[in-house]
């Protein structure tokens, strides 16, 4: 049991599942202000520009039990009332979300690349130095220091 118990804390201790559950950490509450911004910012505004439209509420009946009027049946209380709806407001709303919550992330990504250049001097691009030269008999890419070619055996001159 001891030994088990040494390798999980080997294995906790590691710095990349350290990383890994900072990062998730992190996530979970930059997913609760992206939610914000969206659910109190940006919807509001679409549903300003549409009309006040609230893209969560939108569905269409599926099956109305019996007994039931239509015109009751809200996205909030259509499970109790036992009908079925077809929510497509709510996926429109996810869409939304994944499309604002992608776009922070890759600006987030974007400055954090920046911001890491900023200290760095530009290294000087070198060229590589060939390793291989081409035979003038047979036209074959062979080694630098080659003075025959292993492809027609014809001599290679030195440059």
């Amino acid at each position: 049991m001891k030994k088990i118990a040494g390798e999980f804390k080997e294995f906790i201790m590691r710095g990349n599942v350290m990383d890994m559950a900072v990062g998730v950490i992190i996530g979970g509450a930059f997913q609760a202000i992206v939610n914000a911004l969206i659910n109190d910012l940006l919807m509001p505004l679409i549903g300003l520009i549409t009309g006040g439209i609230n893209f969560t509420e939108l569905f269409i009946i599926l099956k109305c039990p019996e007994g039931v009027d239509p015109a009751t049946v809200t996205y909030g209380n259509a499970a109790e009332l036992g009908a079925s709806i077809w929510g497509y407001g709510a996926f429109i709303t996810a869409v939304i979300n994944f499309l604002v919550m992608a776009i922070i992330v890759f600006l987030l990504v974007k400055g954090i690349n920046k911001l890491s250049k900023l200290g760095k001097k530009p290294e000087e691009e070198k060229e590589e130095e060939p390793t291989t030269k081409t035979c003038p008999h047979c036209f074959e890419e062979v080694n630098i220091k080659a003075t025959k070619c292993p492809h027609c055996t014809g001599d290679i001159p030195e440059e």
